[in-house]
């Protein structure tokens, strides 16, 4: 999962997309990158690490332009080194920077289709830098550069790039370039911000991006829509290619979003709690006498659903773990030795609120359960008599493959398990998953915005459809023991 973000506006917007990027890095702490077109230059700067560590002053002072566009990474399978870094740059034709969030299942193909056929090098393993050069492939030869040339070369895109993806792109004279893959599976939100000098438009994976810019949310961009944006500021969109079934990835609202987004016309403040009231609700109905004293958020994405857990239990809820501030969010950590590190070093537990109680922990999810496993060992040993935990959302048992660096299907906790089994290796007294309908019925909301998620990690229906090959393919780049034999290179 990454951030990306886009702005034109009538001056220099290097500061405002750094502004966006710090908003956006709990998508991605692993690497960071701007991209600002300046009339005849691309002008690129990215590494590796967190947003306030790639860029000094210098580098800042560097990025003029008023076209831009922003990445922060977090490591997916493949793609953790320092050349991975986004946004990725080609000088022809016209010079386009380009950054994405998502991942192409059809990377491998199209690696070969652009070096056979289009003539084409992609020298990293990045999915991104495919779809770069597919797009560049695409612009080239349509003349004049205008937003129709964009258009065209993006329904060139939606023929040959399967997956689920977000871009943004800057095209050297033309502007800002930004699209969505056809099932709407990554987010993508357009703002606008009007001035004296005139209006000003902003693109970003996550609404929240443009509070701090100034930006006002107007609406999501549609799947298989394009958004262009041309150096003067007229916005064109259109729709490139019929739009699929419109399937946003259910796991943004469980887990990656900020909860002051809104993405898809949802609430993700909102949608959290509605998943802590079906999981209360389905609690009351397993154990109508529960022996629960206290319900405590593990946090910090659970809190929502944790808090309505305790209203609808009628019972009492306490903040039982102190994090620390400093350390990065465990599930995006690039290997299991360091995020099993990690967890003792980013909780504490307030000893008074466990100590001789009975207390339900709420998680947002449970992916590995090394985290979990570890979170209840704790509760136990600050005094808890009884450890239940209670996950927001259904076990994850397979894989993802559009853009969340989830496990190979053999790590994932609740793999060929029932949860009885996952209960005795987690440690707890008592486990409790959140029901996929509940959770589809939750973050749809009482006005049903939307009828269709991703929710292939919780039931393995991937509405791209995926070849056995391809998730065979997954387990070998992202076995934590394939990740360590690569940091070992």
């Amino acid at each position: 999962m990454c951030g990306i973000i886009g702005i034109v506006g009538h001056q220099d917007v290097a500061a405002q997309l750094y502004d966006g990027l710090l908003v956006l890095q709990h998508r991605g702490q692993d690497a960071a990158g701007i991209a600002t077109a300046d009339r005849h230059r691309l002008l690129l700067h990215k590494g590796n690490g967190l947003v306030s560590d790639v860029f000094d002053d210098a580098a800042m002072r560097r990025m003029v332009g008023h076209v831009g566009i922003g990445h922060c990474r977090y490591p997916t399978a493949g793609s953790e080194g320092d050349d991975e870094a986004q946004p990725f740059y080609v000088n022809s034709p016209y010079g386009i920077a380009l950054a994405h969030n998502g991942n192409l299942i059809n990377a491998d193909a199209l690696r070969e289709e652009l070096f056979q056929q289009d003539r084409r090098n992609v020298n990293t393993e990045s999915d991104s830098e495919v779809l770069l050069n597919v797009f560049a492939h695409e612009m080239a030869g349509l003349e004049p550069l205008s937003a129709e040339t964009a258009f065209r070369a993006v329904s060139g895109v939606y023929r040959r790039c399967v997956g689920g993806y977000a871009v943004v792109a800057t095209v050297l004279g033309l502007g800002l370039v930004a699209f969505r893959d056809p099932n709407g599976i990554r987010p993508l939100v357009l703002g606008k911000r009007s001035g004296a000098s005139g209006d000003e438009y902003a693109v970003a994976s996550e609404s929240v991006a443009f509070d701090l810019t100034g930006f006002k949310r107007v609406r999501d961009v549609q799947p298989g829509e394009a958004i262009v944006i041309t150096n003067d500021g007229t916005l064109h969109a259109r729709q490139c290619v019929t739009p699929g079934t419109h399937t946003p990835c259910i796991f943004e609202y469980v887990y990656f979003a900020r909860p002051d987004s809104m993405i898809d016309d949802i609430s993700v403040h909102k949608a959290r709690m509605r998943m802590g009231q079906k999981l209360g609700e389905k609690i009351l109905r397993l154990r109508p006498d529960h022996d629960i004293d206290t319900v405590i958020p593990i946090p910090d994405s659970s809190r929502d659903a944790a808090l309505e857990v305790a209203n609808v239990l009628g019972i009492k809820y306490r903040e039982g773990f102190i994090k620390n501030r400093y350390v990065g969010r465990t599930f995006i950590m690039p290997g299991q030795e360091m995020r099993a590190k990690s967890v003792r070093r980013k909780l504490n537990p307030i000893p008074l609120e466990f100590r001789n109680r009975v207390v339900l922990l709420v998680d947002d999810s449970i992916v590995r359960g090394t985290t979990s496993r570890q979170i209840v060992q704790m509760a136990r040993e600050a005094g808890a008599r009884k450890v239940y935990l209670a996950s927001a959302a259904p076990p994850v048992r397979h894989p993802n493959i559009y853009g969340i660096d989830m496990p190979s299907r053999e790590e994932l906790i609740a793999h060929q398990r029932d949860e009885s089994e996952i209960e005795k290796l987690l440690g707890c007294d008592w486990l409790v998953y959140q029901d996929l309908t509940d959770l589809e019925e939750a973050v749809s909301g009482p006005k049903q915005r939307l009828e269709h998620f991703d929710s292939s990690c919780f039931n393995g229906e991937y509405v791209t459809g995926a070849a056995e090959e391809y998730f065979e393919r997954v387990r070998r780049l992202r076995s934590d023991e394939a990740k360590a034999d690569r940091r070992a290179l």
